[in-house]
């Protein structure tokens, strides 16, 4: 479809105003830089909206003409304004309860921790909870398991978590607590860790054994904790120019998590995605197709996910070669290609949005055969699969997805792993890892989502860096296109928002610097002074007088 010129635009947009067919703009925004994601029109002055949408951006003197005696007029004093931020990726909570123990390095060994948890437990109550989040350090350490946590912590449930979210390892208070005893079965997707040769548990829980005991434990704080919680998630959100979040809700049922958002009335918009847990008997098929509130309001439900492989903290991604520091070992895949299957077939039957976590290049392959396997490609095309991280989505992978129509979400934060990346995987092969730029030249629709640190401008900071392969880095433009436009593709909503223009919501943010010009080393200050979502001010640091 042909665009029609900014100027031509602004015109239809006055004529219309005149005839009475709209009437004119409840507020007008002038004198800004606006970066509107628009492919056709990707600069501008000015813009214009009312009610929930936006009804023209161009020049300042093109918008002024449709004020009417009724407008609000904010100058803009120069600043940069940009469509509201999509997180395509987030794990918003709510958070545990608990005393969390902080650590004096960025990745503590396991003395440093069991010391800080015992000196937390002689100052905590019997029974307190105690949380710490651990690296690659911990999980390597063969003392790391429950035996150990006992003699150090007996009386208080301890919780060491790996940052990745894909392990934890619990001692007995802990294990007691959840139930899960020596014979308690696998379920499926994960595993309980054992003792060679006696199968009592070791305290070491992977991938769904966690996930399902973490939403048990997330099941016990009292909702107006996670009312607090969630709500206090958006207003951050907001202060930083975030308009959506789109959640893989892993701490919670389908419908609890929809009943305490409303609750909270958050300010931005959610999308709840599901993320059905297993259990010995089998994958809960009922919260893969529980219902939720319809597309167009602030809390959304649609799109299922899965978890096929784990991650490199904890040599989970399933791979086609092995560990360069495990010789012999791939990995694994977290379903066999069979259950997969049946998930894909599930997902074609509902019409539902599929989106797997996809990290090694073995589990991204076998994802990919069995999508072609199943439909069409016109078929994938209209339900846009989504692959979450695809750090090896290598490039003999590439055409395969392109022609799926498949959509990557990449989180930048996960860039901050050089030497990391580097141990596990060789310097060879360290070298494709984490796609971003060869995606988009391959034309794979991409997004970005934070799973991790919340802060956009930090993670716009990595995707232009690229920390782990500076060749695969995007530019500012880029970045915040795929943040914005790409995110809302991801979610089949790029007809509604991502882009500032006639019609689309009137979701965006006025940031407190120009991100596309600031050094780099700054992006990181950059907050939002005005979040506006669906015309309605979401945030405000005191610009709107």
């Amino acid at each position: 479809m042909r665009r029609l010129p900014a100027v031509a635009l602004a015109a239809l947009a006055l004529a219309a105003c005149a005839r009475g067919r709209s009437g004119p703009p409840d507020l007008i925004l002038t004198g800004g830089r606006i970066f509107t994601a628009d492919p056709g029109r990707p600069w501008a002055e000015a813009l214009a909206l009312r009610g929930d949408r936006i009804v023209a951006v161009g020049s300042t003197d093109s918008v002024r003409r449709l004020a009417g005696p009724r407008t609000r007029a904010l100058d803009l004093g120069g600043r940069t304004v940009i469509p509201g931020l999509n997180d395509a990726h987030a794990h918003p909570g709510p958070e545990l309860r608990g005393t969390r123990i902080a650590s004096a390095t960025g990745d503590p060994g396991l003395l440093e921790v069991v010391r800080a948890l015992a000196a937390a437990s002689r100052v905590r109550p019997r029974g307190t909870w105690l949380l710490a989040t651990v690296g690659d350090r911990v999980l390597d350490d063969p003392r790391a398991n429950r035996f150990f946590l006992d003699s150090v912590v007996p009386d208080h449930p301890v919780v060491l978590e790996s940052w990745s979210g894909h392990v934890a390892i619990l001692n007995s208070a802990t294990l007691g607590t959840l139930g899960i005893g020596h014979d308690t079965p696998n379920p499926p997707g994960g595993h309980y860790g054992r003792v060679a040769g006696s199968g009592a548990l070791d305290g070491r829980l992977t991938e769904y054994a966690w996930w399902e005991a973490r939403r048990r434990l997330s099941s016990s704080v009292p909702d107006s904790a996670s009312r607090a919680d969630l709500r206090r998630y958006a207003d951050a959100a907001a202060r930083f120019g975030i308009t959506t979040v789109q959640d893989m809700n892993s701490a919670l049922m389908t419908a609890r998590a929809v009943a305490l958002l409303r609750a909270a009335d958050v300010p931005i918009r959610w999308r709840v995605i599901r993320f059905p847990m297993t259990r010995p008997g089998g994958r809960d098929v009922a919260d893969a197709r529980a219902a939720g509130p319809s597309p167009g309001g602030t809390v959304g439900v649609s799109g299922v996910k899965y978890i096929l492989d784990g991650t490199p903290v904890e040599r989970g991604a399933a791979m086609r070669r092995p560990y360069a520091d495990r010789p012999g070992w791939y990995g694994e895949l977290d379903f066999p290609p069979e259950t997969l299957g049946a998930i894909i077939r599930e997902t074609l039957a509902s019409r539902e949005q599929l989106l797997v976590h996809a990290v090694g290049d073995s589990a991204i392959a076998v994802l990919l055969r069995l999508l072609s396997g199943a439909a069409p490609e016109s078929t994938w095309h209209a339900l846009r699969p989504r692959i979450e991280h695809g750090d090896f989505l290598t490039s003999d992978l590439l055409p395969s997805a392109r022609r799926l129509g498949v959509v990557v979400v990449q989180n930048p934060a996960h860039f901050t792993i050089p030497d990391l990346i580097r141990r596990r995987y060789g310097p060879g092969r360290s070298g494709a890892a984490q796609p971003l730029r060869s995606l988009l030249t391959a034309g794979v629709p991409i997004a970005l989502g934070s799973d991790g640190p919340m802060n956009p401008y930090v993670n716009i900071m990595f995707a232009v860096t690229h920390p782990v392969n500076p060749a695969e880095a995007l530019n500012r433009e880029e970045a915040v296109l795929a943040y914005t436009r790409g995110s809302a593709y991801a979610e089949f909503a790029e007809r509604e928002k991502g882009v500032l223009a006639p019609g689309m919501l009137a979701d965006f943010a006025v940031l407190s610097q120009d991100i596309f010009t600031v050094p780099l080393g700054e992006l990181s200050k950059t907050e939002s002074v005005l979040t506006v979502v669906g015309g309605k001010v979401a945030y405000d640091a005191g610009v709107v007088k």
